[in-house]
């Protein structure tokens, strides 16, 4: 019998073939503030796969390392060694992610098939800032998480989605749609994270019909000015409690509005290199120069999520169809001022928490990306040409191997 060096691709050679499979998910949002590390376990291929949650667990970042993230993502200019230390440090605390992820669940790590890992946006132009081509950076090394952990890794989603013409963003609206698309509802699912985003599924339809799209700003700003207020003592507003004190600022809040970005027709998507630590300068530069003080700048800047969302929903959603009910999700839906603002402005019963569904709405972005990493591994596409205005669905990521087994 002929030998050889063990085969580095068997595991993913071998994927489709298996019945079952585990993987770990993988999310650091916008607001850079935790790794949200999920175990998944896939019943199927592809669409028609069923899941289980097995674990989750989300790990704070280490003040400095968030600080660093941050300052990258903030910077204008940056010498490239920076940006190389920078991702090999992701890549051991995705690393340790795992590893604390496993030990909770008491599943040795030779049983996972694959992680899949968004990793950190420093960096993301949409096309019409980039010149008709959409640039977008992940930090997180991918080898340094396969060589510590010996498991099969699929990272860098984006790129592939952007090669083909697309903004690169959103993709969770694939596995929204394979999670909680419905016969009989149509549904509006709202992430709340560093920039808020929007997803549309029309009652009983296909992917095709799918629309996502970034609303504009989320807890990236709000975040912004509270750690501008408190000079960097307070880092949320907690329970949007600082907001509740304030004044809105309906002069201000029309100036904010007529920001380009809001007539942009999506497919969009937006970033920290638009709504971050900048604009939070900025507007919150404009609020004191009119005389407001920083719980009004801050309330305000609530408005404009809200307004922004709801806006988006009638110029962009409903002319296109009915929504029957709005879900909610994201770090937001625990600012309680931002939710009433939400809720005066949609009116009706305002959002529902998606809990209501079924799937625990703090590990929904990394199993969402645990369901892309599985389906690269099988072979689909993991774009919806709806939200990311791509040419075509291509498979999404690259893949490095783990240890040969």
């Amino acid at each position: 019998m002929k030998t050889g060096p063990p085969d580095a691709l068997g595991p993913v050679r071998g994927y489709r073939d298996r019945a079952e499979h585990l993987v770990v998910g993988l999310m650091t949002g916008t607001s850079a503030d935790a790794v949200d590390a999920v175990l998944v376990r896939f019943r199927g291929l592809g669409l028609e796969a069923t899941h289980e949650v097995l674990a989750y667990r989300e790990t704070p970042l280490e003040p400095p390392l968030r600080r660093e993230v941050l300052e990258v993502a903030a910077a204008r200019v940056l010498e490239p060694e920076r940006l190389m230390r920078l991702d090999a440090a992701l890549g051991e605390r995705y690393a340790a992610a795992v590893f604390e992820l496993l030990a909770g669940s008491k599943l040795d790590r030779d049983r996972v098939d694959a992680i899949g890992s968004h990793g950190q946006t420093v960096r993301h132009l949409p096309r019409d800032a980039g010149g008709g081509q959409a640039l977008t950076l992940q930090l997180g090394s991918a080898a340094v998480l396969a060589e510590r952990t010996g498991i099969t890794v699929v990272s860098d989603f984006r790129t592939r989605d952007t090669a083909a013409g697309g903004e690169g963003a959103p993709l969770v609206p694939l596995a929204d749609w394979w999670l909680f698309r419905s016969a009989q509802e149509s549904r509006a699912l709202l992430n709340l994270g560093g920039m808020a985003n929007l997803t549309w599924l029309p009652a009983g339809a296909g992917l095709e019909n799918v629309v996502a799209f970034d609303t504009g700003p989320g807890n990236a700003v709000l975040d912004a000015l509270v750690q501008l207020r408190s000079g960097g003592q307070q880092l949320h507003d907690e329970g949007g409690a600082t907001a509740a004190e304030g004044e809105p600022s309906e002069a201000l809040l029309a100036e904010l509005l007529e920001d380009p970005f809001f007539a942009l027709p999506p497919p969009r998507s937006t970033g920290r290199e638009h709504f971050g630590e900048s604009y939070a300068v900025r507007l919150r530069d404009l609020g004191l120069s009119l005389g407001l003080e920083e719980e009004d700048v801050l309330a305000t800047a609530v408005e404009l999520t809200a307004a922004s969302v709801a806006d988006a929903l009638r110029r962009f959603i409903l002319p296109r169809g009915k929504v029957d009910a709005l879900y909610a999700s994201g770090g937001g839906v625990k600012n309680r001022t931002l939710m009433r603002a939400l809720g005066r402005r949609l009116g009706g019963p305002g959002a529902r928490p998606l809990a209501e569904l079924g799937v625990p709405p703090e590990s929904k972005e990394a199993l969402a990306f645990a369901f892309l990493a599985h389906q690269t591994l099988c072979g689909h596409p993991g774009n919806v040409v709806g939200a990311t205005g791509a040419a075509h669905p291509v498979v999404l990521g690259h893949i490095t191997p783990g240890a040969p087994r």
